[in-house]
């Protein structure tokens, strides 16, 4: 419910605090006092589109805050404990915008996005104006109004909800279906490529060991060669190394003086023959064990090649060869593992038979709840002085369903007895639709889930005694809405429908020669009671203040 009401710097408003409470309170005034105003700027403070031409001239900004009570509102409630932004059981919402066009809003003093706020708006107030009546020509709002009077909102949901999941599941399986020949081609290569690379059967380490392999078998013939002379050169017969230090030892010994010199020469050359000989040993050795493989050779470069030749065609090094087989095989893994079309057609068809499950069971309780609706507003239809008017909900099935549901729901009206009904907007008037729509708001308000509804001068061009029931249906959705206490507010032109509420505000445009502004005053009784003659006649004369009391004292 709304408690408080403040604006600064809109438009001619320079400063206004407004107090609301339960029940019905009237706006009123001259034509052009800015009764509407006050409404704009609640709407703004709700989320309503904004532009620098809101700020009163000569202002920085103009800021609105509208502040409810939300202690009988447990989804408004859960809402801002989810974000984080409960403060109890009132919430003030903010709307700033600046002279150079900025927009700021704010939900308990949190800066919020503009969407957030209006969605959040959406659960605590119900604003319809005077051109409301527009929307009956889109048959979503037919849907949509005809939901909220069935109280199938949830169920709607949950259509809504099951008609997205099967749509997104076929358009995979569509998606899935027209690649099928491509995927099957593209594993029919991986099959192939893995079944190469398995062949190959490459090992960790096998190409390092092969290029050295090949590389020493490549070498073989002139290692062995020139083995051959060395060990030849070492100790391979007369003049050879080891036969050159024998004879120098020899020859040392001979000599008759034998210096310490001469001894240090002789250890020297005794320590290079056995060096030598050691080395001729060994070379021996490794002459014995080296083998010339041709055969071996031509294996090895035949491995090389193989190897080679597999890692060009996949252009990468010989070395990535085995990451590249993981990839594959994960690849075509993942092939293997994905649904098939089959698989994926069952999931589609169990989906949908979920989906039409959810929205068979809603037509039913919309063509239930249609016809009730349909009675209730035609009711008040011949409340309104249209008892030849009759409101009728035709069902259309569907031959592809949507969203929505089964079936479009769409509002068809007949204004003279015997013709067929027709849409509302092929032969309904202005005037007709817009009494049409307050019929139809009247009804569907009291099963709104909305606290709080407001009025914009929907009664315009209705008169007479249609006034007085007007602000009689008014004054009972005050009393009494979903449940709680209600809460309506009305813009009005009509001293029938400003005499039934609860209370009455008069809107007032002053200026002191340089600007205009707008006040607002709440009035009780005498003043009261001069409005509503004023709204009767223009003047307040003694007759006309005589009905103005009379009218007050049935209100009650």
């Amino acid at each position: 419910m709304l408690l408080h009401l403040s604006i600064s710097q809109f438009t001619l408003v320079e400063q206004l605090e407004l107090e609301f409470g339960p029940g019905t309170s009237a706006l009123t005034g001259e034509t052009g006092a800015g009764k509407s105003i006050t409404l704009d700027a609640l709407g703004l403070a709700l989320g309503g589109r904004g532009s620098a031409e809101l700020v009163r001239p000569g202002a920085s900004r103009t800021d609105i805050s509208a502040t409810f009570d939300i202690a009988d509102h447990p989804s408004a409630e859960h809402w801002l404990v989810s974000r984080e932004m409960d403060a109890g059981q009132e919430v003030i919402l903010r709307r700033t915008i600046g002279a150079d066009g900025r927009s700021r809003a704010y939900i308990n003093g949190q800066p919020v996005p503009l969407l957030q706020l209006r969605a959040f708006a959406q659960q605590l107030i119900d604003i319809h104006s005077q051109h409301e009546h527009q929307s009956l020509l889109n048959k979503e709002t037919h849907c949509r109004l005809l939901d909220e009077f069935a109280q199938t909102q949830t169920l709607a949901t949950e259509v809504r909800s099951r008609f997205k999941t099967w749509q997104e599941q076929y358009r995979l399986y569509r998606a899935l279906a027209d690649s099928a020949e491509e995927t099957e081609a593209r594993r029919h290569l991986l099959q192939y490529q893995l079944q190469e690379l398995t062949r190959l059967d490459l090992s960790t380490g096998e190409i390092e060991a092969l290029e050295r392999e090949q590389r020493q078998l490549s070498k073989a013939g002139g290692l062995l060669n020139g083995g051959y002379q060395l060990a030849a050169l070492l100790s391979g017969g007369e003049g050879d190394i080891a036969e050159q230090l024998h004879r120098a030892l020899q020859l040392l010994s001979t000599l008759p003086d034998q210096a310490p010199a001469l001894l240090e020469v002789s250890q020297m050359l005794d320590s290079a023959r056995i060096q030598v000989d050691e080395a001729a040993d060994t070379l021996s050795r490794h002459i014995d064990c080296f083998e010339v493989d041709p055969e071996r050779l031509a294996e090895v470069e035949a491995r090389l090649s193989a190897i080679y030749q597999t890692a060009r065609k996949h252009r990468i090094q010989p070395q990535e060869l085995p990451v590249l087989e993981q990839r594959l095989q994960a690849e075509l893994d993942d092939i293997n593992a994905a649904d098939t079309l089959e698989r994926r057609a069952a999931e589609c068809e169990e989906l949908e038979c979920q989906f039409r499950k959810a929205a068979g069971k809603l037509s039913q309780l919309r063509t239930k709840a249609a016809q009730q609706l349909a009675e209730a507003v035609n009711r008040q239809l011949a409340a309104l002085a249209m008892p030849h008017v009759r409101m009728e909900l035709a069902l259309h099935p569907l031959a592809k369903p949507n969203s929505r549901g089964l079936e479009d729901v769409e509002m068809l009206i007949t204004t003279n007895p015997g013709q067929p009904p027709r849409p509302l907007g092929k032969i309904a008037s202005g005037g007709e639709l817009s009494r049409v729509s307050l019929a139809i708001q009247v009804v569907t308000t009291r099963t709104s889930r909305t606290p709080t509804l407001v009025f914009d001068e929907v009664d315009v061009g209705i008169g007479g005694a249609t006034g007085d029931v007007v602000g009689r249906l008014l004054r009972q959705l005050g009393e009494v809405h979903s449940g709680r206490n209600g809460q309506v507010i009305c813009v009005t032109h009509l001293a029938q429908v400003a005499a039934r509420a609860h209370r009455h505000y008069l809107v007032e445009k002053h200026s002191d020669g340089d600007s205009a502004f707008i006040a607002l005053r709440e009035l009780s009784g005498d003043n009261r009671r001069e409005e509503i003659a004023r709204m009767l006649g223009g003047e307040a004369t003694a007759q006309s203040l005589a009905h103005a009391e009379e009218m007050l004292s049935r209100a009650v």
